[in-house]
């Protein structure tokens, strides 16, 4: 199959053109209106700094439901004893940067390189962009980044420097999202990990249509503030359950 060549200036071609591997087009920018134009067709940036932008759109695509999300013994302990204090947009700036420095220390390499972190900095600053953050200590010990459109949320990467914080920042998503009607995590490639967590795989042609129809839904623009009276109730979790928002960071 053809890897189509983009401009400035050009829009996608239909995603279901993608190579088997999942790989759609090349160059473009990673303007705003770029990106958020490549999300609402189920498109994504993933690169390295060697390489040109190139843009995915695998088959099958993980997904997560947030009704599906399963929540560990170990991990409802921890939060209903409060390990770690949760909070959203707190700190997106340092979750991309952490995303990308603790791969990086793991020898995985990373595709956050600048461009991209200022990309999403200004997505973020458009109220498109979200973090989930999980702090203990005062300190920032996981979290995980996305995009927002409609009643999807499209998660980026995630980190942790704490055993369990990086769950605990996608339970404060998945509780969030339950709690303001966000029906589909976007979870792009699939891992086990998160495949224990409940992401399963879907076929393409089923993520798009579900895309669609999920993009008529308003968008939840602007910073957003984790409330956990609501979003640990939406998980199941007793009224009173401290993990409320994080006044440390930033």
């Amino acid at each position: 199959m053809p890897i189509f060549a983009l401009s400035t200036h050009s829009g996608f071609p239909p995603a279901e053109l993608a190579s088997p591997e999942g790989l759609l087009a090349f160059g473009g920018d990673l303007s705003p209106r770029r990106l958020i134009l490549a999300y609402r067709r189920g498109i994504f940036p993933w690169y390295t700094e060697d390489e040109p932008i190139l843009w995915w759109s695998p088959d099958p695509r993980l997904v997560l439901y947030p009704k599906d999300f399963h929540l560990a013994r170990r991990l409802r302990r921890t939060l209903r004893a409060g390990r770690f204090r949760l909070s959203a947009d707190l700190a997106f700036g340092e979750v991309i940067r952490e995303c990308g420095r603790v791969r990086c220390e793991t020898g995985e390499g990373t595709w956050l390189v600048p461009e991209m972190v200022a990309a999403y900095v200004r997505l973020h600053e458009q109220g498109f962009a979200h973090s989930f953050e999980a702090w203990c200590g005062g300190r920032l010990a996981g979290g995980l980044y996305g995009v927002s459109l409609g009643g999807c949320f499209f998660g980026e990467s995630m980190f942790t420097r704490v055993r369990d914080a990086s769950k605990a920042a996608l339970a404060a998503l998945v509780g969030f999202s339950l709690a303001r009607g966000i029906a589909l995590i976007d979870c792009q490639v699939t891992t086990g990990h998160l495949q224990r967590l409940g992401a399963r795989e879907i076929p393409r042609r089923q993520f798009l249509a579900e895309l669609e129809r999920l993009l008529l839904r308003p968008t939840l623009r602007g910073r957003w503030r984790f409330e956990p009276e609501r979003d640990l109730a939406a998980l199941g979790l007793p009224a009173g359950c401290p993990g409320g928002a994080a006044t440390e960071g930033p």
